[in-house]
């Protein structure tokens, strides 16, 4: 069996996601492009979801296909990444109302925060439009939820 990718590890309701910065993450200054936060922290969200049991191609290829989609973000830069730092993307999935999915990220090198994220992922179906989640993915994401 092929050695799988780390999905990080769940540290109570918070998703700890370990990232490497390569050198094609950075700028010609060898600091962490800004765009690639966003990469970091999509990769940390996609895998807090895989360990908590869901899988993003099982919602889509299922009877009733959903996806998510992001509505809006937020990013707070703080300090810079540079090329090889080690850093830890720290999610959590805060809220789930209708076809929202509330979230906050933090990306962090040892204890020093370098950039914040609040998001809002909107489930759709095929179609495009908002589609409540179903309870069965609820109940799988229940216990890491704020308001739960």
């Amino acid at each position: 069996m092929a050695e799988q990718p780390t999905m990080g590890r769940f540290s109570g309701r918070e998703h700890h996601f370990p990232i490497r910065v390569f050198y094609e993450d950075t700028d010609f200054t060898g600091v962490v492009y800004y765009a690639n936060y966003l990469r970091f922290f999509e990769r940390a969200r996609s895998s807090f979801f895989r360990l908590a049991g869901l899988e993003h191609a099982e919602l889509w290829d299922g009877d009733d296909p959903m996806a998510f989609v992001i509505r809006k973000i937020n990013l707070d830069y703080k300090k810079p990444a540079r090329i090889d730092d080690h850093l830890t993307i720290v999610t959590t999935y805060d809220s789930f109302r209708g076809a929202r999915l509330m979230v906050s990220q933090a990306a962090y090198r040892g204890d020093e925060l370098l950039v914040t994220a609040v998001s809002e992922a909107a489930s759709i179906t095929p179609e495009g439009r908002p589609k409540r989640a179903p309870k069965d993915m609820i109940e799988k994401l229940r216990p890491f939820l704020l308001d739960e």
